[in-house]
């Protein structure tokens, strides 16, 4: 399985007890890996396997042992879009790991998201670029997608909050960006 981290967006709302989260992935955003390694994800490139219909998890550091939310469950949703892969999942605090990721979060320790994927044969391109190279993935197979705490990409960053609605206020909350590849 590989990981990836992007600048991308993660919002995180919680009302009693329950934890609202949004996160985005952005498609085209280009990543250096390594010295001369780059990466990138084509538009929808997880739209195959979003469609699919298979389970999802959303977990504390690539971690199935700490599953914070899923499709099967009922509390993720994904949707692919031209610009982003995009997940709404809620968090309830009922476990341990679920409390200590909240808790990590609301004190900015918490700095990423990241996926977990597999790349189907023929899901990617490589092309050489001087002493480098850029690989592009087209079709990728979403197994996973976590909240990390160390982002392999500087610019890449997330911004938690705890959200408490009040009478006659506008529902808004902060985002959050980061990804690794």
């Amino acid at each position: 399985m590989l990981f990836a981290f992007n600048p991308g967006e993660l919002e995180l709302r919680s009302e009693g007890g329950v934890t609202r989260l949004r996160a985005t992935f952005p498609y085209g955003s280009e990543t250096e890996l390594a010295a001369g390694r780059r990466e990138v994800f084509a538009p929808h490139a997880f739209a195959a396997s979003i469609a699919s219909g298979h389970d999802v998890h959303f977990l504390s550091a690539h971690d199935f042992a700490k599953p914070l939310a899923s499709r099967a469950a009922g509390t993720m949703q994904l949707r692919s879009t031209d610009a982003a892969l995009e997940v709404e999942a809620t968090i309830e605090a009922g476990t341990t790991w679920a409390r200590d990721f909240l808790a990590a979060h609301a004190q900015g320790l918490v700095r990423g998201v990241s996926p977990g994927f597999t790349v189907p044969p023929g899901g990617e391109r490589i092309e050489r670029r001087g002493n480098g190279v850029l690989r592009t993935v087209t079709a990728a197979h979403l197994l996973e997608l976590s909240a990390v705490t160390r982002p392999a990409y500087p610019q890449a960053t997330i911004e938690a909050r705890n959200w408490q609605p009040q009478e006659g206020a506008p529902r808004s909350a902060h985002a959050l960006a980061r990804w690794r590849l």
